[in-house]
């Protein structure tokens, strides 16, 4: 069986109660058409479920998270026992389609590449919420309207879906510990603070999305609820604002802006229009969702440019 390209392909893990996820995620993994050439599971400071992965879990590379808690810590303790020159990272809560790696690495075929992401669609383990706007599946960690429908080149990746060059990785010495989510807290935009970072180190640089590999991931009921998705929207508004810092120029959000001048007015336009004139009230409440989203998000980026990233949830 052909394997992909000297990828190694790195699992983040936390917490026990996502035992059964990890294990599908694995296995999808291992399933691949084009196989990785090593699999890292990376233990995020939880001594039992580290050794339940080492006995349990074969052919795999078992790493402790060495740096701080948190997704980022995890990240770089996995990219420190790769040995691919290229490192895709999948979320312990997803699994691959079978080509995913196939489609990921092609796009390294161009040198000035230096990472390749894929498209992540939900699955909601509940009913999906009526009210829930696809121009906000980031809440839940997904592809959302608003990006391309075709290869193309973005800003940043997604985290649940993304891989580097290990080049890339080293050089910019891995994602920052100071952004990014730590157990259960709804912080994040550390994939995006390293992209950032990696176009400012490589102006010629191209990161590419690649909708044609694509990841499935699980939405529990506790994430399908309006509490979650203002605590994320307000998460990640502050994220934002500690990356516009760290980033040195607010022009950095320039993606941002223009989903909420363009995505968004479009997506509350149509929900408005099929709502009254089509008679279907899920689409009032998503335009009522986008509308609460865009606000809340507003509030969590002006609080955190007004407390300097002192503020937290």
């Amino acid at each position: 069986m052909p394997t992909a390209p000297d990828v190694s392909v790195v699992l983040c893990t936390y917490s026990q109660d996502r035992w059964d996820g990890l294990v599908a995620a694995v296995e999808s993994v291992q399933h691949q058409t084009s196989p990785p050439s090593e699999i890292i599971i990376v233990v995020d400071h939880n001594p039992g479920l580290l050794e339940r992965v080492r006995c349990q879990l074969q052919e795999v590379v078992v790493a402790e998270n060495r740096e701080q808690p948190g997704l980022s810590g995890a990240r770089n303790s996995g990219v420190a026992v790769a040995q691919g020159e290229l490192i895709a990272f999948l979320d312990d809560d997803a699994i691959a389609a079978s080509d995913w790696l196939v489609h990921l690495t092609k796009g390294y075929q161009d040198a000035q590449v230096l990472g390749v992401g894929g498209a992540i669609a939900p699955m909601w383990m509940g009913c999906q919420p009526g009210w829930f706007p696809e121009e906000f599946y980031w809440v839940v960690g997904c592809t959302y309207r608003g990006l391309p429908f075709t290869r193309a080149p973005v800003r940043n990746l997604i985290g649940c879906n993304m891989s580097f060059r290990r080049e890339v990785l080293r050089t910019l010495r891995g994602f920052r510990t100071e952004v990014g989510r730590v157990g259960t807290r709804p912080l994040g935009c550390e994939e995006t603070e390293l992209c950032i970072r990696a176009i400012q180190h490589w102006a010629d640089g191209v990161l590419l999305y690649e909708p044609r590999s694509q990841v499935y991931h699980r939405v529990p009921p506790s994430r399908a609820c309006w509490r979650y998705f203002c605590q994320r929207c307000y998460a990640e508004g502050l994220s934002k604002a500690r990356v516009a810092r760290l980033a040195g120029s607010k022009s950095w959000l320039s993606s941002e802006l223009s989903y909420s001048v363009s995505t968004l007015p479009k997506g509350i336009a149509r929900g408005l229009v099929d709502g009254f004139l089509r008679l279907q009230p899920a689409e009032l409440a998503r335009a009522g969702a986008i509308a609460v989203g865009l606000v809340v998000t507003t509030a969590g980026y002006l609080k955190g440019m007004a407390f300097n990233g002192r503020t937290s949830l």
